[in-house]
């Protein structure tokens, strides 16, 4: 591949990505799309040797290469886990081998900007962290609670009304389909022994009367008010019944997202608010690479063009 490449790496079916690989494709900057978990070693052949100047060499997947001394930003998307699903040690090995081969070396290549580090991504799932970061960068966030505790959990709820959330947004079923668990409210009487099997989340509602989605690349925000029926609790079980529109972000709540992201050193965040009839945003959560796309063209928001921005400047291999 000629010039700086893009490394993009995703599932094979992202149309976030698409998006922006379009983008890059319509600005003539080179792109390497590939999903390590899937490609490797498959479809794909890393050579990378280290200097004093970094990891050098040579990433291949089917007919394209890119030279890794070159590369000017890796779009870090949704690439699919390195597969370890075998109960078999030789498969457990690879896999871990792989993903701290291959992983490991795209984690550091010289003068590379990473939308975001993967490593960075990992850090900021883990929502105790996201609510400490949030009250250390001067956002407004409700009263928390996590527990295996029923008796904590029963005084926490008839304090005041309360939401119950996972933790982690990972695979459900029900009857044999893919579930979400949205975020839902529970009272003092719901609660029973079956709290004290693994750890909960219990946040106070907010009363709200509307949500808002902030999606952050690099410098720029991107707002949009989302509004949906009366007492819905959590928007994403209602995609069908909401309307959006865009909004701007308070300058002064501007600077507390920065102030998150850089806490962990990220470049990009999809933050999720909930606004109150007084104008004020209570921070819910930051999904640190979250899912914007559907925002393009609902709300008008130009993401898809700042993350081409940002991956097409890139930085410097001498930075």
């Amino acid at each position: 591949m000629d010039g700086r490449p893009v490394l993009v790496c995703t599932e094979s079916e992202d149309a976030t990505a698409d998006l922006v690989i379009a983008e890059l494709n319509r600005r003539q900057v080179s792109v390497l799309r590939f999903d390590p978990g899937r490609d490797f070693p498959a479809r794909a052949t890393l050579t990378a040797r280290i200097t004093a100047g970094g990891w050098e060499g040579r990433l291949t997947v089917g007919e394209r290469a890119a030279d890794l001394s070159a590369v000017r930003s890796l779009y870090h998307r949704r690439p699919s886990p390195y597969p370890a699903d075998s109960g078999e040690q030789v498969a457990r090995f690879t896999a871990q081998e792989n993903r701290r081969g291959l992983g490991g070396v795209l984690g550091a290549l010289p003068g590379c900007l990473y939308l975001s580090h993967p490593q960075a991504i990992a850090r900021a799932e883990y929502k105790p962290a996201q609510l400490a970061a949030a009250i250390r960068a001067g956002l407004t966030v409700p009263a928390t609670l996590i527990t295996n505790d029923p008796g904590e959990a029963k005084a926490f709820c008839a304090a005041q009304p309360t939401i119950y959330k996972p933790l982690h947004a990972g695979a459900y079923e029900v009857q044999g389909e893919p579930a979400g668990i949205w975020a839902a409210p529970v009272g003092e009487g719901e609660v029973d022994g079956g709290v004290s099997r693994c750890a909960h989340l219990f946040q106070a509602r907010v009363s709200k009367v509307a949500d808002v989605r902030a999606v952050v690349v690099g410098e720029e925000v991107f707002s949009a008010l989302i509004t949906s029926p009366p007492g819905v609790v959590d928007w994403r079980a209602e995609y069908r019944n909401l309307s959006y529109e865009p909004v701007v972000c308070p300058d002064a709540l501007r600077g507390g997202l920065m102030r998150f992201l850089a806490g962990f050193g990220l470049n990009f965040g999809a933050f999720d608010f909930a606004v109150t009839d007084d104008g004020a945003w209570w921070f819910l959560e930051c999904n640190p690479n979250g899912q914007w796309a559907w925002l393009e063209a609902a709300a008008g928001l130009p993401v898809a063009n700042a993350i081409a921005d940002l991956l097409e400047n890139g930085a410097s291999p001498h930075d």
